[in-house]
């Protein structure tokens, strides 16, 4: 009968490093899996008019001068609807809050594609804005009027507006200030505004404060900002104060 072998002490001495070294090797190789091909950066992507996704790069940070020059063009919101004096409205206020000189076109009831009370849709108040007022930059906003129009043509209508407007002033850097919540819960008319503004201004790589994402008017504070009785859903005096620090403050954000 043949005695089985006992390896040696000596023998396990050295046989069980090299084994330790091969499975150490083998997860780290496994880890670092060189056959693998380079990940590839993260890329943005917004929608196009015709839904298609495209790349986009990130803003870059604002440029303004200590005291800027500051167009703010819009709808109602705009104008100061429903503040105890329209020029306690928010564009007016932001001028002493953030240091800006402040040009206010506010339109009534307009949007980009419906007419206003007191002018034109947006695409025509922005082919009649004086070509010398050469602003530092340019805030355009809203607006929940369009809720009501068709989806279709929208987009279109959009890029419209903004191509004459950076045509009208190359000069200035603009930002685009979405749909502010006139009721609550969100309409979801006013939610896709929101979402198709957004992607219209990645694609331009022009910076997009949207007051729904950022939840400037909430359940907590809506009583405070709204006015929903004789001011039929804008802002309040206090509430028109409160979108003016927001928005000064989310500006300087985007010029760090």
């Amino acid at each position: 009968m043949r005695a089985l072998r006992t390896p040696s002490r000596r023998r396990r001495a050295w046989i069980l490093p090299v084994i330790a070294l091969g499975v150490a090797a083998v997860v780290a190789l496994s880890v670092w899996r060189p056959w693998a091909a380079p990940a590839e950066p993260e890329t943005a992507v917004a929608a196009g008019p015709d839904g298609v996704a495209l790349p986009v790069s990130a803003p870059a940070p604002l440029r303004l001068p200590e005291h800027p020059h500051v167009l703010i063009f819009g709808d109602s919101w705009t104008y100061g609807s429903a503040a105890s004096d329209p020029h306690l409205g928010y564009a007016y206020l932001v001028a002493d809050i953030a240091g800006w000189t402040t040009t206010v076109d506010g339109v009534r009831g307009s949007g980009y594609l419906k007419p206003g009370l007191d002018g034109p849709d947006f695409g025509t108040r922005i082919e009649q804005l004086d070509p010398a007022l050469d602003p530092d930059l340019v805030i355009v906003q809203g607006s929940i009027n369009d809720r009501r129009e068709p989806a279709e043509g929208y987009r279109a209508a959009v890029d419209a507006a903004w191509d004459a407007l950076a045509q009208r002033y190359p000069r200035a850097q603009i930002v685009v200030l979405g749909p502010a919540p006139q009721v609550l819960p969100v309409e979801p008319e006013t939610a896709r505004i929101d979402r198709d503004l957004r992607d219209a201004a990645a694609a331009r790589c022009w910076w997009y404060v949207s007051p729904i994402a950022e939840s400037w008017i909430t359940v907590e504070n809506y009583a405070a900002v709204i006015d929903t009785g004789l001011g039929r859903d804008h802002p309040s005096t206090e509430g028109h104060r409160v979108l003016a620090e927001r928005l000064a403050a989310a500006v300087a954000a985007l010029s760090r």
